[in-house]
């Protein structure tokens, strides 16, 4: 399925990269959505389960189903203790394999922009939740320079090297996102900005894990040493340190929830 076409097979490898990240924004999202207990949820495009963990652990369901088309990321996500109630499923978002009504909460995180028809994705989880149901994502600001990995993406650009882009990437702009919901027929439409902050030792640290990004390490990989070179000292110069020498800087991503009417 194209959706995947930048993110990682290997749910590990996207863990070590963007974990971190993704639980502090979804610690927020899901706090947000401040859901009720006993509800049946469905994640669209879970990935290595991340998310579906945060649901299981603060979101007190009664059922948790978890749909993806990545074989390597639903075998990370099947692994986690913490997801064990969970119930993940190979699928696509655009053709979600359940029936109409049959959750109360669907979500999607960090998942939107890499989803090729991003207006039928949303589609598809309005049909599958009970009127009354949420339907909610939240996507880093790719187009406002929230990514967190905007830093190497900008100087990979003064470069003249492309790093690799979710093929929807604009629809993680506020407004593409409140058409989407809007276009989609959900009430009680509601958005918010989620800024989350993150320390490493050093730029090593920063380095080594930014680099492993899924549109950052196939162009770095290709690189000739001096353009390397020149890239992590462009990248060096533009992260701030605090005095014990930690770059500490900080992602943003847009959040959108919204009610199925009836």
């Amino acid at each position: 399925m194209a959706e995947r076409q930048i993110r990682f097979e290997d749910g590990a490898a996207y863990e070590r990269m963007m974990g971190t990240w993704s639980r502090l924004a979804g610690d927020i999202f899901l706090e947000w959505l401040a859901p009720r207990k006993g509800l049946k949820w469905i994640d669209v495009g879970c990935g290595n389960g991340a998310f579906t963990e945060l649901i299981v652990a603060n979101g007190a369901p009664a059922e948790v189903h978890g749909i993806d088309p990545s074989d390597g990321q639903l075998a990370y996500a099947g692994a986690r203790s913490g997801a064990a109630m969970a119930k993940f499923r190979k699928g696509d978002a655009m053709a979600l394999p359940f029936a109409d009504r049959t959750f109360d909460v669907a979500i999607m995180a960090l998942v939107i922009f890499f989803i090729p028809e991003p207006a039928t994705g949303v589609a598809e989880m309005v049909r599958v939740v009970a009127p009354g149901g949420a339907v909610a994502a939240y996507a880093w600001d790719m187009a406002g320079g929230g990514f967190p990995l905007q830093p190497v993406q900008t100087e990979l650009q003064a470069m003249g090297f492309a790093p690799l882009r979710p093929p929807s990437s604009d629809v993680s702009k506020m407004d593409a996102l409140q058409r989407l919901w809007k276009g989609a027929a959900l009430v009680d439409v509601e958005t918010r900005r989620i800024d989350v902050q993150r320390s490493f030792a050093d730029f090593d640290d920063f380095w080594s894990a930014s680099t492993l990004g899924s549109s950052i390490a196939p162009v770095v990989a290709s690189m000739a040493p001096d353009d390397l070179k020149r890239l992590r000292e462009a990248v060096r110069a533009r992260m701030p340190t605090d005095d014990a020498g930690r770059v500490v800087y900080g992602a943003w991503a847009n959040a959108i929830k919204g009610r199925v009417p009836g």
